[in-house]
């Protein structure tokens, strides 16, 4: 095991590297720059431009020289902590990045727990009375979970917030608490604002989640160990989770690859809709204004979560599965 983890541990660095070279040549292959773009944007609205000023932000940021030289810089600064600076915000990467972070990160966690939390115990409902009516009723509701778009979802429920109790969902939090120290009253605010967007959020992944439980708990359920379980009369609930349920989890774990970037980079298109201060349409305007080092160590960022993530789902699905080794044995 712990040769494995050192051998996938340097196995990160060249993946990681390959990672770094695709997000900078994607991110430059469309035509022009940042300063263009803003350049555009000016001319349109009718404001005058400052060549002079527009050619010295050229220089005192490196876009005067080769693309290969940039990227040498950009991959420094990050192995020494400086993720850049964003030239639309006007501040540095990491501290435009951090300040949207925590609610981000508090959001999402929250979201998972609502999704393991439902999701579990009617996964294991459908799969022991299989054919029943509460199985349809929630094979019904998951159908209808997956096929509802998140936005429109969204904006239905902010409706019904206004009318019937008097919430306007916009944000995470009141106007007031905005960059205001944390208290009960923001915590109050908080978790008043956070309802909806987690109810939105996680339906599509909870009615996803139900239909892999059940699926993968019925497969295990009709193997002969279980049959085996049942005739010598061990209890049904633990015949259940002993170990038919363990096994089932093994696409549960290997999710865990995509669960960690997903906490970062949020549902983007219903932060937008409910204009939530998350890092997700940080990200998209970043990339439509061509504000190159924002979006470049944000899609990074995700990379290496992505690779930990990875490396945790292995580690564990070896320790959840015997039947999972890490390493093969020659067979005699």
């Amino acid at each position: 095991m712990l040769r494995y983890i050192i051998f996938r541990f340097f196995a990160m660095i060249p993946t990681l590297l390959i990672a770094s070279v695709l997000i900078f040549t994607i991110i430059e292959l469309p035509p022009g720059d940042y300063f263009e773009t803003y350049v555009a944007e000016l001319q349109a609205s009718g404001e005058t431009v400052d060549p002079q000023k527009i050619e010295y932000l050229r220089k005192e940021y490196g876009f005067d020289k080769p693309v290969w030289q940039r990227y040498f810089s950009w991959v420094w600064g990050m192995l020494h902590g400086d993720f850049g600076y964003s030239f639309e915000y006007e501040r540095p990467v990491s501290e435009l990045i951090g300040a949207r972070l925590m609610l981000t990160m508090l959001l999402s966690f929250v979201t998972i727990i609502f999704t393991w939390v439902v999701a579990f115990p009617i996964g294991i409902y459908s799969a022991t009375h299989k054919y029943s009516i509460g199985d349809y009723s929630f094979t019904f509701l998951g159908l209808l979970g997956l096929a509802t778009p998140n936005f429109l979802l969204a904006l239905v429920m902010m409706y019904f917030a206004k009318v019937w109790f008097g919430t306007s969902i916009g944000g995470l939090m009141d106007p007031v608490y905005i960059d205001q120290p944390m208290s009960w009253a923001k915590f109050g605010s908080i978790a008043e604002h956070m309802v909806i967007p987690v109810v939105v959020i996680g339906t599509a992944g909870t009615a996803a989640m139900i239909r892999r439980i059940r699926a993968n708990l019925l497969d295990e359920l009709k193997k002969q160990y279980v049959i085996t379980a049942r005739a010598k009369g061990l209890p049904p609930t633990r015949t259940v989770l002993k170990y038919p349920f363990r096994m089932s989890l093994n696409f549960f774990i290997a999710d865990i690859g995509s669960i960690l970037p997903n906490i970062v980079s949020g549902a983007e298109v219903v932060a937008i809709v409910l204009s939530l201060e998350t890092t997700g349409p940080l990200l998209i305007r970043a990339l439509k204004s061509q504000d190159m080092y924002l979006a470049g160590s944000f899609l990074m960022f995700l990379a290496v979560l992505t690779v930990i993530g990875v490396l945790i789902s292995d580690i564990a699905l070896a320790i959840l599965d015997p039947r999972i080794r890490l390493q093969g044995k020659p067979e005699k």
